[in-house]
């Protein structure tokens, strides 16, 4: 992903969260994270690692309570240090070109999903969402990149050709969808280019089977976190 955004000429980087919780490599990641973004937002994971997996599966909470312990056992005290202050500087929302940026949704920054069948069976949700949001905002928890509109209405990716060119009259909700672990049934990795006047979605082929090798060599992370995506669930 870093390799194409340099190869667009790309220079102002953002993240919205859950940087670290599933993956076979939390040290290096949230370095690279720290490196290459301007800013970074807290997600319900990297919350999950600095303080307590509330409310998460079995699988979840022993990524969680592993990745913590690869984070405590670094040899090196200034980069311990210095990992575990970058998490606990993350910010829970922050404005980025008059972008309202949060994990979850405006209601709920870090944890509160927004999803795509909302439109239609959780009206009142989306009315107060988007009461929060004076012209648009940027979210990722649910991984399922695609547009929220305030009609309300919501549009994957494949429907808007990959791009969304914005109207003055409307607000929108777009999830930037995941790097590391897209839900959306399709596996490859995910990231929006946002312009001035419009969007790119983005998707890149990677080495998944890479990936799921690191996972299955770690007892304490779930086979499971590695076999799902191949399938982008």
């Amino acid at each position: 992903m870093l390799a194409d955004i340099d190869a667009r000429d790309i220079h102002r980087i953002i993240c919205l969260g859950d940087i670290i919780g599933y993956g076979p490599n939390p040290r290096e990641v949230l370095d690279l994270v720290a490196q290459r973004c301007e800013w970074s937002l807290m997600g319900n994971h990297d919350f999950a690692v600095l303080y307590e997996p509330t409310n998460f599966n079995a699988g979840a909470e022993s990524a969680a309570f592993w990745t913590r312990r690869q984070l405590e056992t670094e040899s090196d005290p200034a980069r311990r240090a210095k990992r575990w202050d970058f998490l606990g500087s993350l910010a829970i929302r922050q404005t980025f070109n008059g972008t309202l940026c949060v994990h979850g949704s405006p209601r709920r920054p870090i944890n509160e999903y927004i999803f795509a069948d909302d439109v239609a069976t959780a009206p009142t949700k989306m009315q107060q969402i988007f009461d929060r949001v004076e012209r648009s905002c940027l979210v990722g928890h649910t991984h399922v990149q695609g547009l929220f509109t305030d009609e309300p209405d919501f549009y994957p990716p494949d429907e808007l050709n990959y791009a969304y060119t914005f109207n003055s009259w409307e607000k929108v909700v777009i999830n930037v969808g995941s790097v590391g672990q897209p839900r959306d049934r399709n596996p490859k990795a995910g990231y929006t280019i946002l312009y001035e006047d419009h969007l790119q979605f983005v998707r890149l082929d990677y080495d998944i089977h890479a990936v799921i090798k690191k996972i299955e060599s770690i007892p304490d992370l779930n086979d499971f976190f590695g076999q799902r995506l191949l399938e982008g669930r």
